[in-house]
């Protein structure tokens, strides 16, 4: 469990450290062009500072196979996430500064769990190439134009005359 409790925290000038793996399966929720992903290797420091926030900064590291956006073909990833969280106790004010990005929680028992998945997912690549030239497939017979090249006729064809073309066949 990766928890604190500001009570606690407030009572010690230490800080509190979690090396930890979690499960990746969050990873993928919703990704199919995510085919495998690590466990997700946590190093974070949480320490209470003077403004009565908790502090947590650290690295997550983890290691992924992504389908390749254009041709489906395997790429491996390594991704190091700087997590930077400030978190608070109470309600969050009403007239909060737009650059306060503090996260405000009621309890007095924080999980770091979804603050730490969060910043591993806003971390993800929306997309992935297995390299910049990549050919991707045919949109009509689907072989893989890095590999071959194929005989099909992918010009486009303008949608108001696509009628007119098997006109000559």
């Amino acid at each position: 469990m990766m928890q604190f409790q500001f009570r606690k925290m407030a009572q010690s000038d230490q800080p509190i450290e979690f090396h930890q793996t979690l499960d990746s399966g969050f990873v993928k929720s919703g990704r199919n062009d995510i085919l495998s992903a690590s466990p997700l290797h946590v190093d974070v420091k949480a320490k209470y500072s003077v403004d009565q926030a908790v502090d947590v900064n650290g690295t997550l590291k983890l290691d992924l196979q992504m389908a390749c956006a254009r041709c489906l073909r395997p790429v491996d990833l390594h991704l190091d996430v700087e997590v930077h969280e400030e978190i608070r106790h109470g309600e969050e004010p009403e007239n909060v500064a737009e650059e306060d990005d503090a996260v405000y929680v009621k309890s007095d028992t924080v999980d770091l769990q979804p603050y730490l998945e969060e910043a591993a997912l806003m971390d993800l690549p929306a997309a992935v190439l297995c390299k910049d030239d990549c050919k991707g497939l045919c949109p009509t017979c689907g072989v893989n134009l890095n590999e071959q090249d194929c005989d099909c006729d992918n010009r486009p064809i303008d949608p108001r005359l696509a009628g007119l073309k098997d006109f000559f066949k």
